[in-house]
């Protein structure tokens, strides 16, 4: 990387006006241009949409609730998995003026009944396989009036019936009523430091960021495709594969289980992906191993391309001058393997291909940079529309978040915090005026990173505020870095949590990959569960080694001593894990209490 001088303020320039007023009116500008173009696929469900019958499901379900009395400012809730009919429901709910949102699917009936009373949800629409969690939380919620179940019955009335009251009903005049101050949606934070929080979002939040990111930063044709694969009720698959989509026209795969997504990207062929850490971490291990299976000469050649292709990145990064002899051999590496790659993964067709929410390895941007794969980071808070940052696909700068997108400006404060001020930032935490106070002074929002920004805006995320880990010797530390750099070592281990605030020396928590351990255990002589896997001699070995190569990448205050393997798994929304798989750092801390004391004795 190139050094650069560091800032303490810089202007994105100007945001790019909407050139409409609320998301339904662009909608009915894409349904008017694209009409018979393919809107929807679900293959799982054997569903195929084009725009005109995603519009005339729309006019069905806003028929629907409008019978039922939902009118403008109204919560709508959704407890879906992915499938072809959250974009209407949602889009039906919007058209009339009122207020959805979405429910993780992996919330307890507490955490249900918490968003639910939060919100002051009147209404819900759910599926069977969350109706149990959904009756139970509404034993509490007695402001919760209809429950509406779609592919199934339990509740006060079907789907089918819903869209039966009123089937040609037409929203335009209620959504004309609708401007971009109004509500656009509830986005609930992961609650990583304490009970969620719902962003408010409006119209004109939403519609500028979308207008100005896609026609400034992204340049994703109309003919272009996505993957819905995230929660709905995140940020990020809501702005990259609804609302886009919605606005731009573009083609919307549903990918039905996260776990299947790698199976999809090759279906699909986006033009644009969006994924965490995880996902190319992943990735990488996959390639790499099959590289290593390879016979001798095939993997000696592959794995030489590979050496070059990654020395030819790592040059252009520093702004240095690339050998004609390399960037011939790392050319010819692209025509006989990486090309081939491209295509076995689905990116052939990638215009942009972003990672986000948690700190990305550089040895895996390098990687998929080295491969024709030019995965960008970005970044964003719910309270900003996903959006602050965003790499520009033709000016990747590996370690960075890209610059602040036009109509944004950044600030770094005193203590290193990111201040950020946009149009992009939300209204208000809802009926939490103390919270919104606290988090947007004198018209910027405090965005609880710290961070660093370079003469030409490139920003680098150092680690969340709250999670620094200062220990004994009164040294800073990122956990996140420390943690990615554990992961990164091994497919072995999926997840790691790094302790050492106020400690002499600093340890870790580290839980394997459900994926690849019994595969890598099988291959070993290995017997048992899963959960059996933590406690073997031979896998304790192999994580050893890994941290031990961490440990080699980072500084000598930064090194991880000791760490114990947790048996089993942690799952989105479990004790360890929010539905956004943010680590709960608290609650690890308590659960694990006696494991941890255990490094220190």
């Amino acid at each position: 990387m190139q050094t650069s001088v560091t800032v303490t303020e810089f202007d994105g320039g100007p945001a790019i006006e909407p050139d409409f007023k609320n998301l339904y009116e662009a909608f009915q500008a894409t349904v008017a241009r694209k009409g018979e173009s393919l809107a929807i696929k679900s293959e799982e469900e054997g569903v195929e949409l084009t725009w005109n019958d995603v519009d005339k499901r729309v006019r069905a379900i806003a028929g629907g609730l409008n019978a039922l009395g939902v009118a403008r400012g109204d919560r709508v809730g959704m407890l879906l998995g992915a499938r072809s009919e959250f974009i209407p429901i949602d889009l039906a709910a919007v058209s009339i003026g009122a207020l959805p949102f979405s429910i993780y699917q992996t919330l307890a009936p507490d955490q249900i009944e918490y968003v639910v009373e939060d919100s002051g949800t009147r209404l819900i629409i759910t599926e069977p396989a969350y109706l149990p969690n959904l009756l139970e939380a509404r034993k509490n919620l007695p402001g919760l009036e209809r429950v509406i179940v779609l592919g199934g019955e339990g509740g006060d009335m079907t789907m089918a019936e819903l869209e039966a009251m009123d089937p040609d009903f037409d929203p335009a005049p209620l959504a004309a009523e609708v401007g971009l101050d109004d509500p656009l949606t509830l986005i609930y934070t992961s609650g990583t430091t304490g009970p969620p929080k719902g962003v408010l979002l409006t119209q004109g939040n939403l519609m500028s960021m979308l207008t100005t990111v896609m026609h400034s930063v992204l340049e994703i044709p109309e003919t272009g495709r996505v993957i819905s694969w995230l929660p709905a009720a995140h940020i990020a698959e809501r702005g990259a594969n609804y609302y886009t989509p919605v606005m731009h026209g573009l083609e919307v795969h549903v990918c039905p289980d996260p776990k299947r997504i790698i199976e999809f990207l090759p279906k699909v062929r986006p033009a644009w992906f969006f994924a965490v850490p995880r996902i190319w971490e992943k990735l990488k291990a996959g390639l790499e191993s099959n590289l290593a299976s390879l016979p001798d000469e095939q993997r000696k050649k592959a794995q030489a391309g590979l050496q070059a292709a990654i020395q030819k990145v790592r040059l252009e990064q520093a702004g240095e001058e690339v050998p004609e002899e390399l960037a011939a051999g790392v050319a010819a590496a692209d025509e006989a393997l990486f090309s081939n790659l491209r295509v076995a993964l689905g990116f052939d067709e990638a215009l942009a291909v972003s990672a986000g929410a948690a700190p990305t390895p550089i040895e895996v941007l390098e990687f998929f940079h080295a491969i024709g794969i030019p995965v960008g980071e970005l970044w964003g808070l719910s309270e900003t529309c996903g959006v602050i940052s965003i790499n520009p696909p033709s000016k990747i700068k590996i370690g960075t978040v890209g610059p602040p997108v036009p109509g944004v400006e950044m600030r770094v404060a005193e203590d290193g915090e990111l201040l950020c001020r946009s149009p992009f930032v939300m209204k208000e935490y809802r009926g939490k005026p103390e919270k919104t106070a606290e988090t947007i002074v004198d018209g910027w929002l405090l965005t609880g990173d710290i961070g660093e920004i370079d003469e030409e805006g490139y920003i680098t995320i150092l680690d969340r505020k709250k999670e620094l880990i200062i220990n004994a010797a009164g040294k800073n530390m990122s956990p996140a870095n420390i943690e990615a750099q554990i992961k990164v070592s091994s497919p072995l281990i999926n997840q790691a949590v790094t302790v050492g605030d106020g400690r002499p020396y600093n340890v870790a928590l580290i839980v394997l990959d459900p994926d690849f351990a019994p595969v890598w255990a099988g291959q070993n002589g290995i017997e048992g569960s899963f959960e059996d896997l933590a406690g073997d001699e031979r896998i304790e070995a192999a994580i050893q080694a890994a941290v031990e190569e961490a440990n080699s990448k980072l500084a000598r205050v930064e090194q991880i001593k000791k760490f114990k393997l947790i048996p089993g798994e942690w799952l989105p929304g479990g004790d360890e894990l929010t539905p956004t798989m943010k680590l709960k750092r608290k609650p690890i801390a308590e659960k694990y209490e006696t494991e941890i004391e255990d490094l220190y004795s």
